[in-house]
């Protein structure tokens, strides 16, 4: 013990001291690790419980930061990739799906008309259903859309539909009534040249005059609710304002130069998979893109591929949408543009987003569109009534061939299913995925939104009010099933005293044509060219 202690007394200080160092330097650096890890921990937990956390393209669309989907919080999308959402969250959104409430949700708030800037409007015209509507028109909410003009006929003029769709805030629902036809009929649109090809014709020749005399007066009503831009579309039609920091349309225009007078937004088509879609806005992923999204070698070396034996690169139409923004002289340059009646518009076209038309999406599109054209089906007939050369082949297989018959021709022209031939396309960028939509729409659905507005508008339209409203609509579509008499056809003296007077002053008043649908450029056309 006594030989211990002098060894240890022998020791130098500056040992003992070195010592002393050595074990308070091992006990914060035990101590460091310790608390690192647990501070780390506690800041994921606060970030979470926050709705912070890693900012991905989805969780971005959070309003609180971004503002990606105006008038929305904590919105069900932050969470729909990752499925990381706590249990609180799914227990509110299980909780709500079934409540009728208005504004929606806590979750899906779309009450922003006052603050959101620019304000921009949709018309349309529409004979669709709810399944259809709703979806189309809670998406473009979504992206900054404020108002909707819907001028409705058929399926969409009925009390069960249009009741729902005149209790949602921003919609104005426009019927076509007599009232409606007499005013149409006094257009000045019929006294000028630009639409006077379309006149007199039926089917998609008379829809495209309709949709023309809708615009105008969705144009007016657009000045009136202080609109900044308009926009027209088919409820078969999709906005897609990709290529921007945020999935915005509201910030895609307040990006435009003030000089900018119409905004073209180039269309993809979709390309089914299967011949039992439904709901193409939820089922419906790959797209065609337009010659406009690629470069010239890329669309004509595939050319023959991408078409697939069809008459044209699209199903349909190639030449896109537009917005304009609301002015002095406007006016409709058919369903596809807008022009002006003083000058010609300064318009720019769109180098990423676009205009996503889910065509012939489903096997019933065939029978529909047939349904709705009484034209004979065949070769020389249908060029009366349609503008586009699948449109009139489509039509024709409708009205003479056999279900199964139907269906296979649906499978060779219109359905993907060479999944080589699919994924070669998609490589050489002819084809793409595109997601955004149908993850806005099922959001939507699953958080409730469509079924509440129906709950709700069922419940504040009493008995009395559902009674007279049949009684009205069913006058209504006595009097709208004879279309524009003085104006539509040519049937009686009137109407060929109108179109006397049309062409007699057509030398006086002139001014560049309508555009009609238009297929995208061929591989002829481009020979020819070169």
């Amino acid at each position: 013990m006594a030989g211990l202690y002098t060894s240890l007394r022998s020791q130098p200080p500056s040992s003992v001291s070195s010592v002393a160092f050595h074990h308070s330097f091992t006990s914060k650096l035990l101590l460091l690790l310790t608390l690192l890890p647990l501070t780390l921990a506690l800041f994921a937990f606060i970030l979470q419980w926050r709705g912070g956390g890693i900012d991905d393209p989805i969780s971005r669309w959070s309003p609180d930061e971004s503002h990606k989907f105006p008038g929305m919080d904590s919105s069900p999308l932050a969470t729909v990739g990752a499925h990381s959402s706590h249990s609180s969250d799914c227990s509110s959104l299980l909780r709500h799906s079934n409540t009728a409430s208005f504004p929606y949700y806590r979750d899906w708030k779309f009450n922003f008309e006052a603050d959101l800037k620019p304000k921009i409007c949709i018309t349309t015209s529409t004979s669709a259903g709810l399944e259809q509507i709703l979806p189309w028109m809670f998406y473009h909410k979504v992206i900054g859309v404020t108002t909707f003009f819907l001028f409705v006929e058929g399926n969409a003029a009925s009390p069960s539909v249009s009741k729902v769709l005149e209790s949602i805030p921003g919609v104005k629902v426009i019927y076509r009534t007599k009232e409606l036809e007499e005013q149409q009929a006094k257009s000045r649109i019929w006294n000028e040249t630009w639409l006077s090809s379309f006149f007199y014709k039926p089917c998609n020749y008379e829809l495209f005059v309709k949709q023309s005399l809708n615009m105008e007066m969705a144009i007016v009503m657009a000045r009136d609710a202080g609109m900044d831009w308009i926009i027209h579309l088919d409820t078969d039609e999709l906005l897609h304002p990709a290529g921007f920091k945020e999935y915005s349309l509201r910030q895609l225009l307040l990006d435009v130069p003030g000089n900018v007078d119409m905004v073209i937004f180039p269309n993809y088509e979709s390309s089914v998979e299967r011949d039992d879609i439904k709901e193409p806005f939820t089922e419906v992923s790959m797209f065609k893109k337009n010659y406009d999204h690629l470069t010239k070698d890329t669309y004509f070396g595939m050319y023959k591929e991408a078409t697939r034996g069809n008459p044209n690169y699209f199903l349909t139409y190639g030449n896109g949408k537009s917005a304009a923004r609301i002015q002095d002289h406007l006016r409709p340059n058919g369903a596809h543009r807008w022009h002006n009646y003083m000058k010609t518009p300064n318009e720019i076209k769109l180098e990423e987003a676009a205009v996503l038309h889910y065509t012939y999406a489903k096997f019933s599109d065939l029978t529909s569109r047939r349904d709705r054209c009484g034209c004979k089906p065949t070769k020389e007939d249908v060029k009366r009534c349609f503008m586009l050369e699948f449109d009139r082949s489509a039509f024709i297989i409708a009205s003479t061939a056999t279900e199964d018959e139907m269906l296979n021709w649906y499978h060779e022209h219109v359905v993907w299913t060479d999944r080589t031939l699919n994924l070669k396309l998609l490589r050489k960028g002819i084809l793409a995925r595109i997601y955004a939509p149908m993850v806005i729409i099922q959001g939507l659905r699953e958080a409730g939104v469509f079924s509440s507005v129906i709950t709700s508008a069922q419940a504040s339209l009493s008995k009395d009010k559902f009674l007279a409203s049949i009684e009205k609509s069913n006058s209504t579509k006595a009097v709208s099933s004879q279309s524009l008499p003085s104006r539509k056809t040519g049937r009686n003296q009137e109407s060929q005293a109108t179109a006397r007077r049309i062409f007699n002053t057509a030398a006086a008043v002139y001014h560049e044509a309508a555009i009609p649908p238009l297929s995208p450029p061929v591989m002829d056309d481009d020979l020819i060219e070169t």
